[in-house]
């Protein structure tokens, strides 16, 4: 389930993202809204957004159609995505919509799609919501048949309360720490906000007007974090955590300004869990682009990992699968067996703080002694079709590595390894290598760049 159209409408695993006002259109929504609303046999639909200034509009087209479809729409409001998921469940909902390009720039938006168990839909479940969708065989309720919209206000205290409930509030609360945090503007301030000052933080915010108006480019990166860094280390603070704008991603600064990014986020939440809950002979479930410190983390604490395509739905399902310890995405998507089957900043924040206060190190200290690798991401703009096609050639030719065709292509060395894939969320291919060191890894970037380059050449 993965297609470009008109250049800027994604339509993925991860649901469709376009341009408002090009791609993304109200008729484009509504008609979305019908097809998933006939999907759920007009069922009770929990229905979220974040902050985006286009979230309104694309709300109430998507009410629209859902509406006329005979759904039962309970709307929680701006919500971070992690919010939106639990709520699912605890409503008892047959399904879920959550508004939101995650870390896509503010021009773009985005409808998910989430079934029963607050999952995304996999690909079978997405490809039947499309066959809908193009079909036109909707639903269509007549005046009498249609239900009124539920308002529900309690979504960030339910989720606030069940990440507490797993952790030692009053060890964390007896360190009475200073977290520097930058929620983009976004959808996690409200929640990221709460969860803080229940553990007795002193929260140092930035970029936390829930406005939607944007003050960097989205995604938590190091070239996007840049006035994170500076303020933590300006304002003394024993960490900082900087979350896209649904919050289901978290990245992590230490206590100098330094970058620790969102693979060490992953890594570090997962290393304390697995330590804490004392688990022996487990499994942690990673996608093909994760960091392999996570990997060395989890093999340390006695666990075998399995690897997944990427997707959080495909990391969910496999844990689920297994009744995983722990897993997640080295995006920081870190996810957490023991409040729910998706990617949460906000359990990420409360596991870091927890392993903060279990011990008397910093976070650059945890963070320095984890394993040594160094990652690089790059990605070359191309349509979904000419990346495959890429993607199938280096497949014929591999040369002396190990290949996993799983998910694009993934050639592991013993000290490095390279990832090459069409991405679910732009028009673009992905190129991730990691290796011992910066320049090996640098070296496996250029060396494939160069080589998709010619490919597009010829």
């Amino acid at each position: 389930m993965s297609k470009a159209l008109n250049g800027d409408l994604m339509i993925s695993i991860s649901g469709v993202r376009g341009i408002v006002g090009q791609s993304l259109t109200p008729e484009l929504v509504a008609r979305l809204g019908q097809a998933f609303g006939t999907y759920l046999r007009s069922g009770r639909v929990v229905v979220g957004r974040d902050t985006r200034v286009s979230g309104e509009m694309v709300k109430h087209a998507v009410l629209s159609g859902l509406i006329s479809a005979g759904c039962a729409v309970l709307d929680i409001g701006v919500v971070a995505t992690p919010t939106a998921t639990l709520m699912i469940e605890q409503l008892k909902a047959d399904g879920g919509v959550v508004i939101s390009a995650s870390h896509n720039p503010v021009e773009w938006n985005a409808l998910k799609f989430f079934r029963a168990d607050g999952v995304y839909l996999n690909a079978q479940e997405g490809r039947d919501l499309l066959n809908i969708y193009y079909g036109g065989d909707f639903v269509k309720k007549p005046w009498d048949g249609l239900k009124p919209v539920e308002q529900v206000s309690d979504a960030e205290t339910h989720h606030v309360e069940k990440v507490l409930s797993i952790l030692d509030v009053e060890k964390i609360k007896a360190r009475k720490f200073r977290v520097a945090l930058d929620c983009c503007n976004g959808a996690g301030v409200g929640v990221s906000l709460r969860l803080l000052r229940s553990l007795g933080c002193q929260v140092e915010p930035i970029h936390c007007t829930p406005d939607g108006l944007f003050p960097h480019t989205p995604e938590p990166n190091f070239v996007n974090l840049q006035d994170l860094c500076r303020f933590t280390r300006e304002r003394g603070a024993d960490v900082g955590f900087a979350t896209d704008p649904d919050a289901d991603r978290i990245a992590v600064v230490a206590e100098t300004g330094e970058f620790l990014g969102e693979e060490l986020s992953l890594a570090l939440s997962a290393q304390y869990a697995l330590r804490k809950r004392n688990v022996k002979n487990g499994v942690v479930v990673i996608n093909m682009s994760t960091s392999r410190v996570s990997e060395d983390v989890a093999r340390a604490a006695g666990c075998r990992i399995e690897r997944t395509a990427v997707g959080e739905v495909n990391v969910a399902e496999r844990m689920e699968e297994l009744q995983a310890a722990f897993g997640g995405e080295g995006n920081g998507g870190v996810i957490d067996p023991q409040i729910h089957y998706g990617r949460d900043a906000i359990v990420g924040m409360g596991l870091i703080l927890e392993y903060l206060a279990d011990c008397d190190r910093t976070i650059g200290q945890l963070a320095a002694a984890l394993p040594k690798w160094h990652m690089i991401k790059s990605k070359l703009d191309a349509p979904v079709a000419q990346s495959r096609e890429v993607i199938r050639h280096l497949k014929l030719n591999p040369g002396h590595a190990r290949v996993n065709t799983e998910d694009g292509l993934r050639l592991d060395w013993e000290d490095r390894w390279v990832h090459l894939r069409a991405s679910n969320t732009e028009p673009v291919l992905r190129i991730i290598a990691e290796a011992r060191s910066e320049s090996a890894a640098q070296a496996l970037i250029d060396e494939y760049t160069q080589i998709v380059k010619n490919l597009v050449k010829g």
